[in-house]
């Protein structure tokens, strides 16, 4: 019965594309957190949200884990070095290097350590031609895992996030439902019976023609893809002036899901 969590990570796990009414986000892992709040009696369990999106590998391990570390909670989820991998030149195998550290640490302080693969960028324009050098991480996060005795949330092999539904307009963060789905699979790594099956099928789609095909295609490089383009040739990231979300109370955040849903 977990009674504490922490989560690290980058936008992935702050929520992004996962808005609740203020504007803030919800995501994944403040799902997680209240189907393991819905185990415990009332009041009776505390969950901190240290991620902040845009956040490199080191800046997590500067930044979060010594947090995470100090409150030595239940459960750490860490979902990491990501933003790392999709920067040109880096190698796979020294980004897996720094992640084991900072899972060491964690794993000296947490009662269990959540580790999180990357997910599967065949369907996804900007990052499809990474998809060898987020493989080659992932079977570095598997075998850290097992060196840890670390469970795995595995989001290469979620069919649920294959659908274009599952993701956000800029087609790099999930969308309310990609982070249920993803939450779905996390209870489901930590042996919690969940709700539904993270790896349900989505209803049909009417068939798009190729005009509305390129018209979206249009749309998502002049809002999104450029701009991203152009943070990275300044050297700016979209978390430079975020704050983490801190501590959250489970009540809060079904409050939040709940009108949003």
């Amino acid at each position: 019965m977990i009674g504490s969590y922490v989560a690290v990570g980058d936008s992935f796990t702050e929520g992004v594309g996962d808005p609740g009414p203020d504007g803030a986000f919800v995501g994944w892992a403040d799902r997680v957190a209240v189907l393991l709040a819905d185990r415990r009696p009332e009041g009776d369990f505390t969950y901190t949200n240290l991620a902040v999106r845009g956040r490199l590998l080191d800046q997590i391990a500067e930044e979060q884990v010594p947090r995470a570390v100090e409150l030595a909670p239940d459960l750490v989820s860490v979902c990491a070095g990501g933003n790392d991998i999709i920067r040109p030149g880096t190698d796979p195998d020294e980004v897996a290097e720094r992640f084991e550290r900072a899972v060491a640490d964690l794993a000296a302080a947490a009662g269990t350590v959540l580790v999180a693969t990357g997910f599967d960028t065949r369907g996804v324009p900007l990052l499809k031609h990474l998809r060898g050098k987020i493989a080659t991480y992932n079977g570095h996060v598997r075998a850290i895992a097992d060196r840890y005795g670390c469970p795995v949330l595995d989001l290469w092999s979620l069919r649920g996030v294959q659908d274009r539904r599952a993701w956000d307009a800029d087609r790099l963060h999930l969308s309310p439902e990609g982070h249920t789905r993803v939450a779905l699979r996390a209870g489901q790594a930590l042996g919690l019976p969940v709700p539904a099956d993270p790896d349900q099928s989505w209803p049909p789609l009417p068939p798009r023609g190729t005009l509305d095909v390129r018209r979206d295609d249009v749309h998502w490089a002049r809002e999104y893809l450029v701009p991203w383009i152009g943070r990275r040739l300044r050297g700016e990231s979209s978390g430079d002036h975020v704050t983490a979300k801190g501590t959250l109370s489970p009540d809060d955040i079904k409050t939040r899901i709940a009108s949003v849903a």
